[in-house]
């Protein structure tokens, strides 16, 4: 049997990534949107649009239609793509909690030029936790961690707001 895996403090990382986004913005034209991929890139881009004090809204972009393992996970999150600003020729920074096999950033990027040609789009994420696919990389991660083969670990909020991260074991 083998140890579990520790997990990061995700409120520690959260401040890390803010200040990440930070130092993406100020080395980026303005203005600069922010787009958090359902479910735990929105949270973050919400707190993140929040914090930093940001006029307008930040964006939500839901990856299921685009998907390639559609036919097997479905509508696997009921959040729908929200984008109050303009794309076409716009500046997004897109948000995600993890970075996996990259399967999930090809598929919100389709979603994303859906709603027009953005003039670039730059990735943070909260972890990284290697295991790609296809040749995706973020411009900011807060950490890399790496997980055996069968585990997953996604965010998770408390009542109070908090996040926190939950580690998962699939069955083989």
């Amino acid at each position: 049997m083998t140890s579990p895996t520790p997990l990061p403090d995700a409120e520690q990382l959260y401040g890390a990534l803010l200040a990440g986004v930070k130092a993406l913005a100020a080395a980026t034209p303005q203005p600069i949107h922010l787009a958090g991929i359902a479910s735990g890139g929105a949270w973050l881009a919400e707190r993140l649009h929040r914090d930093l004090g940001w006029p307008g809204a930040h964006g939500v972009i839901s990856s299921a239609m685009h998907r390639d393992d559609f036919a097997r996970r479905g509508l696997a999150h009921s959040e729908q793509t929200v984008l109050p600003f303009e794309i076409a020729g716009a500046h997004v920074l897109l948000i995600d909690d993890v970075l996996y096999t990259g399967r999930t950033i090809r598929a919100a990027l389709n979603e994303l030029f859906d709603y027009g040609r953005p003039a670039s789009v730059q990735l943070a994420v909260l972890i990284d936790r290697g295991g790609r696919e296809l040749p995706v990389e973020a411009t900011f991660s807060a950490a890399r961690q790496a997980l055996p083969e069968g585990q997953s670990i996604e965010l998770g909020r408390d009542a109070d707001g908090r996040l926190h991260f939950v580690l998962e074991n699939k069955e083989a």
